[in-house]
Order: structure tokens, then sequence, then C-alpha cells
């Protein structure tokens, strides 16, 4: 469902609406069925899976919204009486789901999982004594074992082993996670700044707009928030000298990413190319790939320093969760309380 969003409502609904194939369809409401309330759902640009009391579905998304009357349904999986129904999607009881046949996958009874991230190709997830595992696609370092090699089955990120971890997330090919403590670590690809660390890509563009300004005032105007949003970025320090020219293409160990203020994370995402998280005062910092506008900065500039979503906090609201689409980002705020 390229650009396109889906949600569950409290009464138990799901909405879709976006683009199917590149043509833009009227919103749908998949209403609910008696006594099984849909509990959540996990789309693609092709399918949706829809998590029920008793069963998982999984349907075909372009013949839902060209209203063909029988075919959408592609998989099902029915949960056996007992089991412990999850909290969210892709953990299902017994392993989780995907958006790509064979759409189950096992996970060993003795990793009892808490949360589950999936990227484009690899799956990052924290279990309940608080461990990161990672399996899937290495190659750009998504997995955080120091290496680009591929792993069947979940392995411990060790560089993070020992650590309490709170929260995970995974990017189309990068990772993110928090701790207990609130600190953030970042690992995998970061062609567009997702890591927060420096990128070839952002500098460029960058002196590309510099010298258009010069261009057409003949002096260098800096932009708003600039000196407020810099990052010390620890995985990234130079004994001495100038590292201005260093920059990170792949992260394959996590690295530790200071927040301006040294301010603690409770919530991350992850789009495919940029990140975004919650800190403990409810402000939102975005950063990565901004062409489409997802990093909420009023421009459509990328960045590889995470940068304060001002408008947030000019309009008093307190930010409460935030998930990443692949090129959009969607925020629950409240107004803050005097």
């Amino acid at each position: 469902m390229r650009g396109g969003v889906s949600f569950v409502s409290d009464d138990g609904s799901t909405y879709l609406f976006g683009f199917v194939d590149g043509c833009p369809w009227r919103q749908m409401c998949i209403n609910k069925q008696a006594h099984q309330d849909c509990t959540d759902i996990l789309s693609s640009e092709k399918y949706l899976l829809m998590l029920w009391q008793d069963r998982v579905e999984c349907r075909d998304i372009q013949k839902l919204c060209t209203g063909a009357a029988t075919g959408d349904l592609t998989w099902t999986r029915q949960l056996k009486n007992g089991e412990k129904q999850c909290t969210a999607l892709p953990l299902i009881p017994g392993g989780y789901v995907t958006t790509t046949p064979p759409f189950y996958k096992p996970l060993s009874p003795q990793l009892r999982a808490r949360k589950l991230a999936l990227g484009s190709e690899h799956a990052v997830l924290l279990s309940c004594d608080l461990t990161v595992y990672s399996w899937g696609s290495g190659r750009h370092g998504q997995l955080g074992h120091g290496g680009v090699e591929d792993e069947a089955e979940p392995r411990i990120v060790e560089a993070l082993h020992g650590l309490a971890m709170a929260e995970v997330a995974a990017g189309g090919w990068h990772s993110v996670s928090s701790s207990a403590s609130g600190d953030l670590y970042v690992w995998g690809w970061n062609e567009s700044g997702q890591l927060g660390l420096p990128a070839k890509s952002c500098s460029e563009e960058k002196q590309r707009k510099t010298s258009w300004q010069k261009g057409l005032s003949g002096k260098v105007t800096p932009s708003l928030g600039d000196a407020n949003n810099r990052v010390i970025k620890s995985a990234n320090k130079k004994a001495d000298g100038d590292d201005s020219n260093v920059f990170i293409s792949i992260q394959s160990f996590p690295a530790l990413l200071d927040l301006p203020e040294e301010s603690e994370v409770s919530k991350v995402s992850c789009g495919s190319r940029h990140s975004a998280v919650i800190t403990r005062e409810g402000n939102l910092f975005t950063w990565g790939w901004g062409n489409y506008g997802q990093l909420g900065h009023g421009q459509t500039n990328s960045s590889d320093l995470p940068r304060l979503v001002e408008y947030f906090v000019q309009n008093r609201l307190s930010v409460l969760d935030v998930v990443c689409g692949t090129w959009n980002t969607f925020v629950f705020a409240q107004q803050e309380e005097f």
C-alpha cells in the first residue's frame, strides 16, 4: 500500500486509505465482526495482516480496495484455545508474521519475546529479559554483530548484552534501540543520515543549499535551531585532528548517540531511511531522509543530526507516541496541562 495508511479504531474497526498501484482510492472501513474485534494490523504495499481474538488473517489489499467479491483472503492461521494473546503484531503465539509469503515463521519456545520489529530484510527482537536479538540480512550492518554477514536464526547483539534495553525499532536497513535508562543506540545503513551519524549525502545537500544561498544574497544565513541541535556522536570521535570529512556509510556495531541537552529516550521508531524518538519530557526528535517532509521540520531537507520537531513545542503539545511509516511519520500528542 504505497503511500497509504491503515489503523484500528477503539471499536475494533479497521480503516484503510491511500494508494494502490499508484492510484488513489477512497477510505475503506472493514467493519468488526460480533465479539471478534480486530486488535492489531500490519500492512505493506500488497498485504494487510489482521489479528483477531481467535485467528490471524492476511488479505490482498488490491482486491480489497478494488471491490473484488472474493479472493481477498490470502492466508489465515487459527489461534488455539488458551493461547496467550499477544499485545501487538508481528508477534503471535508461537512465532511471528511478516507481510511476505509464507507469512508465518516460528520462534524457539526458549526465546520469550517481548517486542519484535521488522525491517525490509531483517528483524530485531527484544526478549522478556530485556536482551536484544537480530537476524536476517546483514549486508548493511543492520544486525549489529560487527560484520555484514546474514544470520538465519536470532542472535544476541553482543555489544548490548548486559544492558537492560527497553525499546527496539527496525528501519529499511538500520536499527535503533533505547535502554531502560534512556540511552539511544543506532546501527546499520547511514546513507541518508538515518543513524544520526555524519553522512556524505547530507553534507553534499548542505553544500548545495549553501551555494544557492550565497548566490542569492552573497552571504549564508544559519538555519533555525542549528545551535541547539548539535549531537555528540560518541562512536565517531577522533583522537585529534579535523574529522569534518569523516563520513559513515555503514555502522555495523551499535553506536551510542547522544541527543541535545542529554535528553533521555522513552520511545523509538524507524521509517525506511529516517528515525524518530520521543524523550521523557515529551519532545520529538527526527533525522534521516526528509525528501517527503517526513521529518516534520517544515522543509524537505535530509539531516544527519537529530533535530527537535519545534511544531509540538510551539503549540504546547506533549508527544506520547510516534510511528514511522516507510516515507511518513504519525504522531500522537496531547495538550500540555498548566
